[in-house]
């Protein structure tokens, strides 16, 4: 058995509706849909914590029931589906023909970024996409920052803490993720844009930073009787595998850690042999990241 997504589609839109019953797997999704907004909003607060993905049709009127799941601390991924989308002639290009583009409204993009900044705005003419799109809006949630503590001397958040509930939400689909991918082995489609061969400098340099650091509290903890560590490998790992990061690169940071860490012991006159316990830290993170690489890749590629 593997795990199923759960998916809320609030759909005034029979043509919405149809979408997601039809469009989506059932071997992978589990699809409720409703077109009254109250009683979809009282699923939602019931199955908080299963919710994996809502998909709204956009309209002014999610305002204000956006803005009730954000007071009620209840952050999911979601698409807005804007029905009204615009078609729009592409012509800056000279030596190439006038193309049609599909084109969302400012208003779907400006009340996306009110609910959270990784909230993706899609076209009608995009549902026959809505696994992608879903997927998508998943790998992005995994993304958004929750404020976790920089040094283990702070205190981690509480149970009442958005930044907590946020934090929870993305382990719970990031373990989803990790289950249907051991299950059934599909290719998780991650964002090309958000490879660290696709960002700018300083993107790549911010990313590297965040490694390194997320990296030196992962070794400072590793041999620590410290229940958060699996979440600390799978914090790293996650943030690896969706940057598309290579196994040579975590080397490489393992490697510039540990030449600090001489350093310092050098200075303190202690000896150096205690780095080479952290073999078994690299050894952990770069087993997990390989086996994420591996279940990413298709069946089919295997079958072939």
């Amino acid at each position: 058995m593997h795990a199923h997504f759960l998916v809320g589609g609030f759909t005034p839109s029979g043509s919405l509706q149809h979408a997601l019953e039809t469009v989506l797997d059932k071997r992978t999704y589990q699809v409720y849909t409703d077109p009254e907004i109250t009683s979809f909003l009282q699923w939602a607060q019931q199955n908080r914590h299963r919710i994996d993905c809502l998909v709204l049709e956009f309209s002014s009127d999610l305002a204000t029931p956006l803005e009730q799941l954000k007071e009620q601390d209840i952050l999911l991924p979601v698409l807005l589906v804007d029905l009204a989308s615009n078609v729009v002639c592409d012509s800056d290009a000279e030596d190439h023909a006038p193309t049609n583009v599909i084109q969302v409204s400012a208003s779907c993009q400006t009340l996306a970024v009110s609910y959270h900044e990784k909230v993706i705005c899609v076209a009608a003419s995009d549902l026959r996409q809505l696994d992608n799109y879903i997927q998508q809006a998943i790998s992005q949630f995994l993304k958004l920052p929750y404020g976790q503590p920089a040094t283990e001397d702070v205190a981690p958040p509480s149970a009442d803490d958005p930044h907590f509930t946020l934090s929870l939400q993305q382990q719970r689909l990031a373990e989803k993720l990790r289950e249907r991918l051991g299950y059934m082995g599909v290719f998780y489609k991650r964002d090309p844009s958000n490879f660290v061969r696709n960002l700018d400098p300083e993107q790549r340099a911010a990313l590297f930073a965040q490694l390194r650091k997320d990296y030196r509290l992962l070794v400072l903890s590793y041999f620590k009787d410290n229940s958060s560590l699996n979440d600390k490998i799978d914090s790293l790992v996650n943030t690896a595998f969706f940057a598309d990061v290579s196994v040579s690169k975590i080397v490489e940071i393992h490697m510039e850690l540990m030449e600090t860490f001489a350093k310092q012991l050098k200075l303190e006159g202690r000896s150096e042999e205690i780095l080479l316990d952290y073999r078994l830290t690299l050894i952990d993170v770069i087993a997990h990241l390989c086996e994420m690489y591996r279940r990413s890749i298709p069946r089919e590629t295997f079958e072939r």
